[in-house]
């Protein structure tokens, strides 16, 4: 009876909601001006300035323009020599950075203060003096002049005040943090001592070579990131983020549940678009939370699915986060590699989403939105099917053609200008196609800010060996086990990402935990895709979870619980990470066919038990004594032994047996008593 009123609630009064005007935009990418300022109001790098001066606004507008056409372009005729490239690249960003951020939130956001317009004036002046000096600088390197120490300290000021504003003080505590060890570590007893260097000695390490500001990161950031930022924002001007809605509707929103399913295919659809996993929330959260909420899903799980389901979108081949081209430049591998290496983790993870939502719905009795309300499917790929071409495509050109990442971006592009073309609903105008041009440019800031700033940390990590030091520390710390070095770097990783953006605290547990790992006989992408792993989850995990907070702000529901309630959904994510350091095959690596296919089987059993002992519930209601078994039997498929997976799937047949018996049992319960009440 209980089932059928929830049914019946559902399928009244779920039609007047799909068909709510507000969703519909919601599901079309629109959002409305409260979601806009809760993503500014939880999100800092989403707070920027917003022009009054008509005059102002465009010269912006083409200013962004300007910085990515020098990008795109570099990237197809080939870039000027590595260290000019990288310093004007960090100019250009510094730039943008004192026009969109104010000081504070009480400094206009509405104009540019003069102080801000001198910043803008700075930000060039140590390209500039590159540029022009090129030859003296890299000759003078480990012998700077005055000139080369006053435009390093003035480099790194205005990367540590970018980053200020760009994303908080967390990152730049911790620089200064790694600054002043730099300058006194002499001092320190024991491991942490070094010989102890000037300013003149770490400032020019800083500025006038590649391993630091204009490091590795920057690197990156300067290209593939870049590329793919802008890759995203011209997919979204030809109405991708509208067509992965409405598909994720049409393929999910009937089903038991089913708005919860749309949020965790939409999302993770989305975040191949959206760098941001605020963003993503807000995105994709303004329609599907309305209607979980409809369906009968609390608040605050409401919330979880959403969250979660988003910040997966980062680890989600084949375009990731940008921590993962990151990644690819550290470990010399192309990227291609990390995708196929990244593929059943990431998949494990949703599948963990996905098992939850479906047995929450069934112990709840929940239902989905009614079919004919819905999209079809042939009706969703006629119109925009279309779309798909240029991820076909980028996926041929990464993991077939032998193409560079950075040509195949390129490419891709293109192609997507061309492909929406095909039809008029997704056709760009030249002013989307410069619109998407100048939102490339400034959603890549705070990723080029962040690696910049990340690099004074990695400058002083190369220079005094604390990534050496660190990496036997924890080792000795986890009394050489591997169970507990994989412990202590978690927690190091999820210290870090609570505090600082997630592509930072991937670099620098990077820089310092995985060689712990790789030391233990890990293979290094395995070591890499770990920390990768953890430092995004920081994004769920209270009492810093960002990603929950903004979809607590649209499900009304309680911050906190809504960011326990993410962890308990992300589970699978907190424990794949576990697997695939114990069997790599997870991570087709040195695997054959079967036995990759063995341990895949495997991981799948054990998370779909994950999802049965956090729900306690299958068939019917799991007591205690059964779910803390299921758990165990979970934990056992991690390591991907004969014996263990023997011991989990003895666990997996006793779960089923025992849930058809029980349900059996209730169903003639219910039965009998409906007979007796006839």
């Amino acid at each position: 009876m209980r089932e059928s009123a929830l049914q019946e609630k559902a399928q009244t009064g779920n039609e007047s909601d799909v068909q709510d005007e507000a969703i519909v935009q919601a599901m079309h990418g629109v959002l409305t001006e409260e979601q806009q300022k809760l993503i500014e109001d939880i999100d800092k790098e989403s707070s920027v300035r917003k022009l009054a001066s008509a005059p102002l606004a465009k010269f912006f507008y083409l200013l962004c323009i300007a910085v990515t056409l020098y990008h795109f372009i570099t990237s197809f005729m080939g870039t000027p020599v590595v260290l000019k490239h990288r310093s004007l690249h960090v100019g250009m960003m510094l730039a943008l950075t004192f026009i969109m951020y104010p000081f504070n939130k009480k400094s206009s956001y509405k104009k540019i203060i003069w102080y801000d317009w001198v910043l803008v004036a700075l930000s060039l002046v140590a390209p500039f003096y590159v540029w022009i000096d090129f030859m003296g600088v890299v000759e003078r390197a480990g012998r700077p002049d005055t000139a080369d120490v006053a435009m390093a300290t003035l480099l790194v000021l205005l990367v540590l005040e970018a980053s200020r504003r760009v994303s908080g003080w967390a990152l730049v505590i911790l620089s200064l943090v790694f600054v002043l060890y730099g300058l006194f570590g002499r001092g320190l007893p024991g491991l942490f001592g070094h010989r102890g260097y000037t300013w003149v000695q770490l400032s020019n390490h800083f500025f006038a070579n590649t391993e630091g500001i204009y490091g590795t990161s920057v690197s990156v950031a300067a290209s593939y990131i870049f590329l793919f930022i802008l890759f995203g924002t011209v997919m979204g001007k030809s109405g991708m983020g509208a067509f992965f809605n409405d598909m994720a509707m049409a393929l999910a929103g009937h089903t038991k549940g089913g708005p919860a399913k749309v949020a965790v295919i939409a999302s993770g659809m989305l975040g191949s678009i959206n760098g941001s996993a605020v963003a993503n929330v807000v995105t994709t959260g303004a329609f599907t939370i309305p209607l979980m909420k409809k369906v009968g899903y609390s608040k605050e799980f409401a919330g979880a699915v959403e969250s979660s389901a988003s910040v997966g979108g980062q680890l989600l081949p084949p375009v990731m986060g940008a921590a993962a081209f990151i990644m690819a430049e550290i470990l010399s591998v192309p990227y291609s590699v990390i995708i196929i290496h990244a593929a059943i983790p990431a998949l494990l993870y949703y599948l963990g989403i996905i098992i939850q939502v479906q047995l929450r719905a069934g112990k709840r009795g929940l239902y989905g939105l009614p079919k004919d309300r819905l999209p079809l499917v042939r009706t969703v790929m006629r119109e925009k099917g279309h779309l798909l071409l240029p991820i076909f495509l980028l996926l041929y050109l990464l993991l077939f053609s032998g193409t560079t990442v950075v040509f195949s971006a390129v490419i891709t592009i293109v192609a997507t200008i061309v492909v929406a073309a095909f039809r008029p609903s997704t056709r760009m105008s030249f002013k989307d196609i410069c619109d998407a041009f100048a939102d490339g440019a400034k959603q890549t800031v705070s990723v080029a800010i962040a690696c910049a700033c990340v690099g004074i940390i990695i400058g002083v990590t190369s220079k005094t060996g604390f990534g050496l030091t660190m990496a036997n520390t924890i080792i000795t710390l986890g009394g050489h086990s591997l169970l507990f070095t994989l412990i202590f770097t978690m927690i190091t990783c999820m210290i870090l990402g609570m505090g600082v953006p997630s592509i930072p605290a991937y670099i620098i547990t990077a820089t310092i935990a995985a060689p712990a790992l790789s030391d233990l006989g890990i293979p290094p992408i395995a070591a890499h895709l770990f920390a990768f792993y953890y430092a995004m989850f920081a994004n769920l995990t209270p009492p810093v979870a960002l990603a929950a907070f903004a979809a607590s702000g649209i499900s009304g529901g309680d911050p906190m619980r809504t960011g326990l309630a993410s962890v308990k959904l992300a589970i699978a994510g907190f424990i794949v990470p576990f697997m695939f350091i114990y069997s790599p095959q997870l991570l087709l690596i040195d695997t054959t066919f079967f036995e990759g296919l063995r341990v895949v089987i495997g991981a799948c059993l054990g998370v779909f038990m994950l999802g049965v002992g956090v729900e306690g519930y299958l068939f019917t209601r799991v007591n205690i004594l059964l779910r803390l078994l299921v758990f165990t039997g979970a934990f056992f498929l991690i390591d991907s032994g004969f014996y263990t997976d023997l011991a989990g799937l003895s666990v997996f047949i006793l779960l089923l047996v025992v849930q058809v018996l029980l349900a059996r049992k209730e169903k003639s319960r219910a039965a009998a008593g409906l007979a007796r009440t006839v």
